[in-house]
């Protein structure tokens, strides 16, 4: 089954947590704290895999989740990191952020590789904390909590020549004919489902490669049939070899049907529209071929038009080479628009509060990732950890920005859910 769109929600690993401990031993007087780290937590990894054809894979793995860090422990010992999480994706692969729909990554080369979810680094042990002012500190932190994100990867076929046109003009017949790939053909009134590739072999030993994409029709680009999730794949292919029914044997008119495939071509996109095309007159062993053939070119005088016939290999070997020679012609073109490839970059203009306070049903309620993030790596339950919680808030500013809000003592405040009681 060819899949070439998924969502899959991915959790990064936790940190794991500090330790807070002391040395014992009976000969050694104030040991002092010896409390390890936490391990971080394991990657999400998505890597190219150029074996792999299709996201089959994932769309049965809606949510991908990493491991644990190792607790820190006594006697110096740090937790040990958690192995990543690899996932093999085909070359081709567009991984999007669904939340905001940046692109994480275009894997397109061999040894392409990125992490989609960070694991979450370890939490220190008491031994971290050490201070002249405070040599045995009786308090460490929980690990931070793995990434979490949504994802869509789109899988847009890597190929240098790219066939399209309109349903049973004969691309699957001529990709069988000029390569090893064995796509099912037969007299159908409906369109191949998925892209078919196959490896050209010329006599001087060039190779390239072609994908018989699904048949287009009128409005395509919007989104009838099935054209929206193919055009992506004519997106990536450096030449598109347009190919044309010649002999209308079904009734189309090959001059019309030129007209609507490059109009859904330019709506989609106009780089798509720009790219190199060779346009290719199929059926040429047909008895209406010659009279349309003479019509077509009429309508398009400035159109090199290659007549083929897949059933009895006229015309092929022309068509190949031309093909080749154009390929050389465009050979410094990537798979992809320098438009397409706009990774997530996060900038930041200014510098912002790491925090918000809004109050809401007589409640002072405080929200910003890194408080957040200090709250949940506080172990509360360590009177120190619960002071030195209040310490970085005073240092954020939080209290000073709560009393000149008009908060009074006994108000009650909450941070990621919990509540706290403001003393002023």
């Amino acid at each position: 089954m060819f899949v070439d769109e998924v969502k899959i929600k991915v959790i990064a690993g936790d940190g794991g947590m500090g330790c807070t401990s002391f040395r014992r031993e009976k000969f050694v007087p104030m040991g002092g704290p010896d409390g390890g780290n936490g391990g971080r937590g394991g990657n999400i990894i998505f890597a190219a895999d150029k074996s792999l054809k299709t996201l089959i894979d994932l769309r049965y793995k809606k949510i991908i989740k990493g491991n644990k860090g190792n607790n820190g422990e006594g006697s110096n010992r740090n937790g040990k990191n958690s192995e990543d999480i690899i996932i093999k994706v085909p070359l081709g692969t567009t991984v999007y952020d669904a939340d905001t729909n940046l692109i994480i990554k275009d894997i397109i080369h061999e040894d392409d590789e990125v992490i989609v979810a960070h694991g979450g680094r370890g939490g220190r042990g008491n031994r971290a904390f050490a201070t002249h002012e405070n040599p045995a500190p009786k308090f460490s932190e929980k690990g931070e909590a793995g990434e979490i994100r949504f994802l869509r990867c789109e899988l847009k076929v890597l190929a240098d020549v790219g066939i399209v046109g309109m349903p049973s003009v004969g691309k699957s017949t001529l990709l069988s004919v000029i390569s090893s790939a064995k796509p099912k053909i037969a007299s159908y009134h409906f369109t191949t489902l998925s892209p078919n590739l196959g490896v050209v072999k010329m006599q001087n030993h060039d190779t390239y490669t072609v994908a018989d994409l699904p048949g287009l029709i009128e409005g395509a680009s919007e989104g009838v049939g099935l054209g929206d999730q193919f055009l992506r794949h004519a997106y990536r292919c450096k030449i598109l070899l347009h190919m044309i029914d010649m002999s209308a044997e079904e009734g189309r008119n090959p001059i019309e049907d030129y007209k609507i495939i490059r109009k859904e071509l330019e709506k989609y996109s106009k780089k798509l529209a720009i790219k190199k095309e060779i346009v290719v007159a199929s059926k040429m062993d047909n008895p209406n071929f010659l009279e349309n053939f003479e019509k077509f070119k009429k309508a398009y005088p400035n159109l090199e038009v290659y007549g083929i016939s897949s059933y009895t290999n006229e015309g092929i070997n022309e068509l190949l080479e031309h093909i080749n020679e154009s390929l050389k012609e465009n050979i410094n073109n990537e798979y992809y628009a320098e438009d397409e490839i706009e990774e997530s970059v996060y900038i930041k203009f200014k510098e912002e509060k790491p925090y918000t306070i809004t109050r809401e049903n007589n409640l002072w309620v405080i929200q910003g990732k890194e408080i957040e993030k200090l709250f949940n790596m506080t172990k509360f339950e360590e009177e120190e950890g619960a002071m030195r919680f209040g310490r970085k808030l005073r240092g954020m500013g939080v209290e000073d920005e709560l009393a000149a809000l008009g908060a009074k003592p006994g108000d009650e405040v909450v941070i990621n859910g919990y509540l706290f009681t403001y003393k002023g």
